[in-house]
């Protein structure tokens, strides 16, 4: 029977939104896989726009689901109707959107909350002893949701290949377990049912993104 999948949107393109590129591999590996998928999004504004050319705040105002439709191709719930009970697993890919719409890490780091919204659903799912798989800056979000639990952003020393260290260390110091691992890996924290993936917090080629995602949800789906 074919595994039903729920992906967590926050918008779309890599600065004010979903990672564009993560939620294709997320989707692409899913259907590979024979997944029933739903995308969902919160129904909010989101915290800024993004002007992708020039990487600057603009003072447009948009919708995180509204936004997060353009990913998927008009398909897209309002997450306040998400229901744990008709889902085998959960996936949130990264992108800015994860640290500026589903929490506020962009603008507080360590001090940082979850929507209350996204983090209800984190807890059902880990309540539920289903899987959950999450990509690049969005293991923040089980950081905050699963005390102590175990994950990887990449790695916790600072280079060009890893310009975003500084967030394995904060999961560290808030007391989760971090592993550093390669783009192409991933940590499975076996206890909590969390699959964890550096994908863009490392400055690697596409394609190795790509196959990093692959193996994050092909190991969530091995949990489902």
């Amino acid at each position: 029977m074919a595994k039903r999948v729920a992906v967590i949107l926050s918008g779309c393109g890599v600065y004010d939104g979903t990672e564009v590129h993560e939620a294709s591999a997320v989707m692409v590996h899913l259907s590979r896989a024979g997944a029933k998928v739903q995308m969902f999004a919160p129904d909010v504004e989101m915290m800024h726009v993004v002007n992708h050319c020039e990487g600057k705040p603009v003072t447009d105002k948009r919708n995180v689901l509204q936004e997060s439709a353009r990913i998927a191709r008009g398909d897209v719930t309002d997450l306040a109707k998400l229901d744990v009970g008709a889902f085998d697993a959960l996936i949130i890919p990264g992108g800015f959107g994860v640290a500026k719409n589903l929490s506020d890490w962009a603008t507080k780091g360590k001090d940082y909350s979850i929507k209350p919204e996204v983090d209800k659903i984190i807890k059902a799912f880990h309540k539920a002893k289903k899987p959950m798989g999450m990509c690049c800056i969005s293991p923040v979000l089980a950081a905050k949701a699963i005390p102590g639990c175990e994950l990887t952003v990449g790695h916790d020393s600072e280079c060009e290949k890893w310009p975003y260290a500084q967030v394995a260390k904060a999961m560290a110091e808030l007391g989760c377990k971090h592993l550093n691992k390669n783009v192409g890996e991933v940590h499975v924290d076996s206890k909590n049912k969390l699959v964890t993936t550096s994908a863009f917090m490392c400055n690697a080629p596409v394609h190795e993104i790509f196959d990093g995602v692959g193996v994050m949800v092909k190991d969530v789906l091995k949990l489902a």
